[in-house]
């Protein structure tokens, strides 16, 4: 009886097909997890957050079904788009402090320090690693008006009395939210820095660039990427901040996160909370977009 043999091609392709077959369900296996939990915890929440403003879903009982009425009270009010303009010129400013504050850091650590690099990185990290709330609660105790700053000025005889606005004022928030935010845009700037092709740098030497030159038109321009990516880590969170706001703004530290809170807190008025929270999303990705256009957004993901 005559049998059927299989093609050479079909024999040689079946184990490349299984190698194939495993790799796809080991990779499906471990974005699995992420996705999953990216799903719950992050796009289920905000679904929820944009229906509840909308009232597509109530859960209070002076909730309105289906109504538009937040959103028009939101967009009309010059209150609140005052308050979101002054978080976003707050958040700019934090942002550009930070990323000036950390490339000197990043560049002593990346190209001066040499093989002591990673020892003074864990050194810059190590406070970080503590509460949040427990730094920022630090900051009250040196800025307050018996705080460490003012007994220091004032035993120096620098003034006579407590200087008011290092507590309870915007000063104080630039301040504490930059020396928050100034080791995670250290991260990506030390990254980029370290990655740097050093043979660019001897040949721009060997050129005869003196090191200001240098730094302008090779170090600079490479790293960009780094630079990016950190502002854009303290951009986002700061524009919703509301927690060190509270602490150590006082009254004219109020920003637009911390009517987010309220309305869900003290005003009871989830729907309009939930139509600021929803403002603020599309406006932190439309000027996410804005940055992509005119940033090279490709470099900082590599």
């Amino acid at each position: 009886m005559a049998t059927e043999t299989a093609p050479a091609e079909d024999v040689a392709s079946t184990p490349r097909r299984r190698r194939g077959t495993g790799r796809w369900r080991a990779t499906s296996g471990l974005l699995a997890t992420p996705t999953i939990w990216l799903i719950v915890f992050f796009v289920v929440p905000v679904v929820m957050v944009g229906l509840y403003s909308v009232g597509l879903l109530t859960l209070l009982r002076n909730d309105d079904w289906l109504s538009l009425e937040h959103w028009r009270f939101f967009l009309t009010s010059d209150t609140y788009l005052s308050l979101f303009w002054k978080s976003v010129r707050m958040s700019l400013g934090v942002s550009i402090t930070a990323v000036l504050l950390a490339y000197p850091v990043a560049y002593l650590l990346a190209l001066i320090a040499g093989t002591r690099k990673y020892t003074l990185l864990l050194v810059i990290i190590v406070p970080f690693l503590t509460s949040y709330l427990l730094r920022v609660l630090a900051w009250r105790v040196i800025l307050g008006e018996s705080g460490v700053a003012n007994s220091f000025l004032q035993t120096a005889g620098l003034v006579e009395e407590p200087v008011r606005w290092l507590f309870n004022s915007q000063f104080a928030i630039y301040l504490v939210l930059s020396y928050v935010w100034v080791p995670f845009v250290a991260l990506p700037i030390f990254v980029s820095l370290e990655n740097l092709d050093h043979h660019l740098l001897e040949a721009s030497s060997d050129l005869g660039a003196s090191r200001l030159r240098t730094f302008w038109t090779v170090t600079l321009p490479l790293s960009l990427p780094g630079v990016v990516a950190g502002f854009i880590f303290v951009f986002i969170p700061t524009i919703g901040e509301y927690v060190t706001p509270q602490l150590v703004g006082g009254p004219g530290g109020f920003m637009f996160g911390s009517a987010i809170q309220s309305a869900f807190t003290t005003g009871l008025d989830w729907q309009f909370g939930s139509a600021m929270a929803m403002f603020l999303i599309f406006a932190v990705a439309l000027l996410l977009v804005v940055f992509g256009r005119f940033l090279d957004v490709r470099s900082v993901a590599e």
